[in-house]
């Protein structure tokens, strides 16, 4: 996985260095701006795929199976990461280059309609082409200023920058998606909420249970499980809610704060306990892909703080 990913993010250079010619920055040429983008794709694009290929992951699509869906393989999953390979390097440049939420948002709708032909209409990354979309950009301006991509300094670049048109962005009418109608309908603040309060469920949740289970000695698969249940415990996943309405969301809540409770990975027989919950998921045809997507956004923070030092 790593040789496609690379691959796709090179393409992604090659595309936009086709584009508009910038001046060169003596302490940032353009040649570096390029290859620090073309990295930061490889950051987004290693974390969609660690998010899909992370198993039991209860009611979604892994290397385990499909899940609670009938329209979606790991094999959708790769063609749509496949289709993202320019959007992530291209926006990350945006965010460097200080661009307005309307480009960005521009960048965000192309890359939608790359995903739905990629996938034949089916839906893999809508909400993660929204999260690390935006953290992309904000990785961007990190650079730009100098600094370091601590997780504080990107929440603080997502509202400073883009705040107050994410704010806007939460109020706009439900639009023609699953997430934004059960938002409304179940009065659930969805993507759209996260990010106007700067992807509070990436980081004030999700980084600090993948950084305790690190710390606490045990890998990687382990910390993103731990990840997973904790977002699921805490957030209001409008994917959960339009298949299962407010009983499948208390489910999934309950669920999830038992397996924490009960220890998360370290627990002795925490495997069989996270297969028993994807088995009970998909029975009842749930499937947590808000927290999927959030997932993914913090395994990125986490990559481009580690790769910044911090």
């Amino acid at each position: 996985m790593k040789t496609v990913v690379a691959m796709a993010a090179t393409g992604a250079v090659a595309a936009s260095a086709g584009g508009r010619q910038r001046g060169e920055c003596p302490e940032f040429p353009e040649h570096g701006k390029r290859a620090f983008c073309l990295d930061t794709a490889r950051l987004a694009l290693g974390s969609l795929h660690a998010e899909l290929s992370l198993q039991p992951k209860p009611g979604l699509v892994s290397p385990l199976d499909n899940g609670s869906h009938g329209d979606m393989t790991p094999a959708t999953f790769m063609r749509s990461l496949f289709a993202l390979r320019h959007y992530f390097t291209l926006i990350c440049r945006a965010g460097m280059d200080g661009a307005p939420f309307a480009a960005l948002k521009s960048l965000g709708i192309e890359a939608e309609r790359r995903m739905l032909r990629a996938t034949g209409g089916v839906n893999t990354h809508r909400g993660a082409i929204f999260s690390l979309g935006l953290l992309c950009a904000a990785i961007g301006q990190a650079r730009a200023r100098g600094a370091e991509p601590s997780a504080a300094a990107l929440r603080a670049i997502l509202l400073d920058c883009w705040g107050a048109e994410l704010a806007a962005h939460t109020l706009a009418p439900p639009a023609d998606s699953h997430g934004q109608r059960v938002a409304a309908l179940h009065a659930t603040g969805g993507a759209r909420q996260e990010g106007a309060l700067g992807w509070p469920a990436v980081f004030e949740v999700g980084l600090p249970a993948l950084r305790a289970t690190l710390t606490a000695g045990r890998d990687m698969r382990h910390a993103r499980i731990d990840t997973l249940f904790a977002l699921m415990a805490h957030i209001s996943d409008t994917n959960v809610y339009h298949r299962g309405g407010s009983a499948g969301a208390s489910t999934v809540r309950r669920q999830a704060r038992r397996f924490m409770a009960l220890g998360g990975s370290a627990h002795a027989d925490w495997l069989a306990r996270a297969l028993a919950c994807h088995r009970l998921f998909v029975r009842r045809r749930l499937s947590p892909g808000g927290a999927a997507d959030l997932l993914a956004a913090t395994c990125l923070v986490h990559a481009a703080a580690t790769r910044g030092g911090q």
